[in-house]
């Protein structure tokens, strides 16, 4: 395979991923749709970072001890969950509360505190690692020297494609920003955002090694 074509797959590969439904996109759009552009452009930046994370505990190979350990697996599994859960009851618990404290007092949620939780959300999710662990060696050429370096920049190559998560977030806090200026629907955007947070949770804590 030449560099050229290698590139390409390992991109269209990477592109394709990053615009899938997973779970990391799910909780950044619905954090957009809740708080607005600044807030989802945060959460992307902190789940880009967690996936960072991973992308250097598969290089150490300390990924594996997730993939094969089912104790550490399950204890990961349901430390994300739980936070999660956690983050979809308070916004539940506090939703139409987001208009009246914007309009009152400034935003609910600073962006640090979404890129935090955005960090937590990603390294939290043992599926995460694992992935990095399937998916990267995929791409590691022998001749190309050593592999941990060779993971290293192949991780950060698929994380840069945050470009395309940040261009979804504007597009989605176009859909929405006329609906946030409701307050009803801003109660409504909250419930969503409450909602979503919690399904995920309930899908990961559910979820298997596979």
């Amino acid at each position: 395979m030449s560099d050229s074509t290698f590139w390409l797959v390992f991109f269209s590969a990477a592109l394709a991923l990053n615009l899938s439904p997973g779970p990391d996109l799910l909780y950044v759009l619905s954090r957009t749709l809740a708080g607005g552009w600044r807030i989802g452009v945060a959460s992307a930046c902190g789940v880009c970072s967690g996936a960072l994370v991973h992308v250097a505990f598969a290089a150490l190979g300390i990924s594996a001890i997730l993939a094969t350990s089912a104790l550490a697996f399950t204890v990961v599994k349901y430390l994300g969950a739980a936070y999660l859960l956690y983050l979809g009851i308070q916004a539940l618990r506090s939703a139409g509360e987001g208009t009246r404290r914007t309009l009152e007092a400034g935003p609910r949620t600073t962006p640090w505190q979404a890129y935090r939780q955005g960090v937590l959300v990603d390294i939290l999710n043992p599926k995460a690692a694992i992935f990095f662990m399937a998916f990267l060696p995929q791409f590691v050429r022998p001749e190309h020297g050593a592999v941990a370096t060779q993971l290293l920049i192949l991780g950060v190559l698929v994380v840069v494609a945050i470009i395309v998560e940040c261009l979804l977030v504007l597009l989605a806090n176009r859909a929405s920003a006329a609906l946030r200026r409701s307050r009803r629907l801003s109660l409504w955007l909250d419930r969503l955002l409450g909602s979503i947070l919690v399904g995920l949770g309930i899908r990961l804590g559910l979820s298997e090694r596979g």
